[in-house]
């Protein structure tokens, strides 16, 4: 719980009670300590988002379908931009499925803070668990649209084969990439609340500058190690090269893992530190 202590006149300062036992500094142990508090939040915001939805999961297949259906026709038949030996539809379909489970854990780790104020405040539970928590209802969108990814696949006769046993990695880079900026833009949205207007820009600049409808191919020199720095670069290009047997990432992949490494360890130590005044400024 929260408790108020008072300073000077009527300013007060907002301290938090925290059980012993708690590694307060350790966001990785607080993060397995709340498991269970993070299914809870994660089945809440699943109930909320399909309580009244008519069309259920057909909104999840709407959005990758379309965007396909739009990369197909400037980037491929207008553009001519090379789907690395497989079907362009199918190119772009799974990296719209990659991006679209990181954007839509951005958007909702965003405001996961803010948006429960009273939980905040007034009741004591390991931060890092609210940011977490928005990992879990995209990766149920994540899996249906697999199954769209799995039906093209069939359609065109394209298998990954061996590759496929890359899947694993594929899905733990997404999300280890998705969780430093979530834990980025949580913490920052307590303390401004400009942030979660900008993240639907931002993210659709990032989207561009991701291979999403594009692959590593396109670039040369200076500008693949520029590409190879945008940790979305390896969960998309693994994710093909899982999914459809494109060819290996090469060390593009290695510099965005990097990249990613460097975004979770600073993401989780601005949230360790920022989560400390959480309740004076929220």
């Amino acid at each position: 719980m929260m408790a108020p202590v008072r300073l000077d006149g009527d300013s007060v300062r907002w301290t938090e009670n925290t059980p012993r036992g708690v590694a307060r500094d350790d966001p990785w142990t607080a993060l397995w300590r709340a498991r269970e508090l993070i299914g809870y939040f994660a089945l809440r915001d699943l109930r909320l988002r399909y309580r009244q939805a008519v069309l259920g999961v057909v909104w999840v297949l709407a959005q990758p379908i379309a965007s396909v259906a739009v990369f197909t026709v400037v980037f491929s038949r207008l553009a001519g931009v090379s789907s690395e030996g497989i079907p362009y539809p199918l190119f772009a379909l799974v990296g719209m499925v990659t991006w679209t489970y990181f954007s839509s854990t951005v958007v909702s780790a965003s405001t996961v803070l803010a948006s429960n104020v009273n939980l905040v405040t007034k009741v004591y539970f390991p931060r890092i668990a609210a940011p977490a928590s928005s990992l879990l209802p995209p990766a149920v969108d994540l899996g249906v649209s697999l199954l769209l990814v799995g039906v093209l696949a069939a359609y065109y006769g394209v298998s990954p084969g061996v590759q496929l046993l890359a899947a694993p990695a594929w899905l733990l880079l997404l999300v280890l990439t998705a969780t430093g900026v979530a834990l980025w833009v949580s913490a920052l949205n307590v303390r401004y609340r400009d942030v979660q207007h900008a993240i639907a820009p931002l993210l659709q600049l990032w989207l561009f500058a991701s291979p999403v409808a594009y692959g590593a191919s396109q670039f040369s020199g200076w500008q693949e190690w520029v590409y190879a720095l945008n940790p979305m670069a390896g969960p998309i290009e693994l994710g093909r090269f899982a999914l459809t047997g494109t060819p290996w990432p090469g060390w593009p992949l290695a510099v965005s893992v990097a990249s990613t490494a460097v975004l979770l360890a600073s993401g989780a130590q601005y949230f360790s530190r920022a989560q400390r005044s959480f309740a004076d400024v929220i």
